[in-house]
């Protein structure tokens, strides 16, 4: 539009612009655009996360290949670091203090190890997760991805690595008497009990980690404390026969302590059922669905924020 003055000139009157007074919610709705990176309806999240299946089994084997890369050993760190832990405590825990009491040696060893390996399996899913979107987030922000399979592939690569040392666990049960039978086959239940368990926890705290970076230097001491509160080392209902019975359940029924109980059943022929608290495969299973489902829900929630600010 224009129109003509005294002075022969011309003067260009803009029309307003059709964008003029909206707001960015506005402009985005009118153009078709969408948040980078907005957080799916969750069956969507599900369908996508099961889409990236390839990308989280490659990424968890790439982790377990690199991860001793620079040692002489290489990958069989793998299997030293929980023997190594194992014979410090049985020095300390066995030999020192005892904490064997009511076990034979042949029935305390491969307890010990077994507690050690298996405990270890959550240490450290909990570990490399609370550091998976803080520790990689490079990775966040260039490629859009459902976020959850970062911990996740996380979970698996502890899996991958628990998987290789469970040969030296069965070498060091055999040695000690208990050979193989039908109770082993108890063991793939357990294991998928606990990497279902194991996945959620990596969830939890990815999430927490990612807004507070400082968690991860104060887990080691919130893992030791478990640790030492799940009967890694001694036998809880023996070690606390004397102390309130209330006291001796809530330790029992804690997870790492149902894992823990049921892969030594599973293992060691005089580790029965007595030594088990009730209930166990009923707990183990609501623990592992009650964490998997709600670590999945509270990690999606937060889905859009991670790798911003």
């Amino acid at each position: 539009m224009s129109e003509t003055t005294h002075d022969v000139g011309v003067v260009v009157t803009a029309y307003p612009s059709p964008d003029e007074g909206l707001t960015a919610a506005q402009l985005a709705a009118r153009y078709g655009l969408a948040v980078s990176g907005a957080r799916p309806p969750l069956r969507e999240y599900v369908r996508q996360l099961w889409g990236r299946r390839h990308f989280i089994m490659a990424f968890s084997r790439a982790k377990v290949a690199s991860q001793y890369s620079q040692a002489r050993l290489g990958q069989l760190w793998q299997v030293a670091t929980p023997l190594l832990n194992a014979a410090v405590y049985f020095m300390i825990f066995g030999l020192l203090l005892n904490a064997g009491r009511g076990m034979s040696k042949e029935v305390y060893i491969p307890f010990l190890v077994t507690g050690v390996f298996v405990f270890t399996f959550t240490q450290s899913s909990v570990m490399t997760g609370v550091r998976a979107i803080s520790g990689n987030l490079g990775l966040v922000r260039a490629l859009h991805f459902p976020r959850a399979s970062l911990p996740i592939s996380f979970a698996l690569q502890q899996l991958q690595q628990l998987l290789y040392s469970m040969l030296v666990l069965f070498l060091v049960v055999i040695g000690f008497g208990n050979y193989p039978d039908a109770s082993w086959a108890l063991i793939v239940p357990v294991l998928v009990l606990q990497f279902c368990f194991n996945s959620g926890l990596a969830l939890i705290f990815a999430r927490a980690g990612a807004k507070t970076p400082d968690l991860a230097q104060l887990m080691p001491f919130v893992m030791r404390t478990w640790m030492y509160a799940s009967g890694v080392m001694f036998s809880i209902p023996v070690f606390l026969a004397d102390k309130p019975q209330w006291v001796a359940n809530i330790l029992q029924w804690n997870p790492a302590a149902i894992y823990m109980d049921l892969m030594r059943f599973a293992l060691i022929e005089e580790y029965n059922a007595e030594n088990l608290p009730a209930h166990v495969w009923a707990v183990a299973g609501g623990w592992a669905v009650l964490v998997a489902l709600g670590g999945f829900v509270y990690f999606w929630q937060a889905e859009e924020r991670y790798g911003r600010g």
